[in-house]
């Protein structure tokens, strides 16, 4: 018996390295492969809240989620997605993303609380392995947003690259930025505008030498 039990730790340990080791290479093809097809997915606000705001009802601002991917499809001279993860030839499919914030229950969306961090990276993960992306293969770079604060004038998210396939998180950071402008669209896709400069000046580049 305990020789079995041993075999079967051995078994499940080596799976583990392999899973370990796969994720590791993936990650490298990422920042170094050029051939590896990468796909921006967009902003998942499917557990996101805005926090503080009192204007606005909350299907509104469901409605504004929508207008603020659309925004960074729109311009992106302004929105350097591609830029900002090095990838020129960058896809850019957000059909995905939508689908899941279109399922967004309005009345979970608004609340009142200083509570900035909701989020776990096992969260993270949940949010990932609930996508179906169907046949699409290679990367995908994803901002899962956990918090729009009004009170602190914050917006926080998850930076999250992940391979499309397995849907297996390969790398996931939270990240902030600053809003500033007018309307809800605007004001708060600053703040994804702000994050996407932080990692075109340097945080893409420490994620690489980390991980490349």
């Amino acid at each position: 018996m305990k020789r079995i039990t041993g075999i079967l730790c051995s078994a499940f340990l080596l799976v583990m390295v392999t899973v370990v080791s796969a994720s590791a290479q993936a990650l490298k093809d990422f920042f170094n492969d050029s051939a590896v097809p990468v796909t921006w997915l967009g902003v998942d606000f499917t557990q996101a809240k805005v926090l503080n705001e009192a204007n606005g009802t909350p299907s509104g601002i469901k409605q504004q989620f929508t207008k603020i991917n659309q925004l960074i499809m729109s311009e992106p001279a302004k929105y350097t997605v591609d830029k900002a993860f090095d990838k020129p030839g960058m896809i850019k499919n957000i059909a995905f993303v939508t689908a899941k914030n279109e399922k967004i229950e309005p009345e979970n969306i608004k609340e009142f609380s200083s509570d900035d961090v909701r989020f776990k990276k096992e969260t993270i993960t949940s949010i990932v392995k609930g996508y179906d992306f169907g046949d699409k293969k290679g990367m995908g770079v994803m901002f899962i947003a956990e918090t729009l604060n009004k009170a602190s004038a914050t917006g926080a998210f998850y930076v999250t690259i992940l391979d499309m396939g397995s849907r297996k998180v390969l790398l996931t950071e939270r990240m902030t930025g600053k809003p500033v402008g007018f309307g809800f669209r605007n004001y708060w896709a600053k703040t994804i505008h702000d994050i996407l400069l932080q990692i075109e000046r340097g945080r893409y580049s420490e994620w690489k030498s980390a991980n490349g």
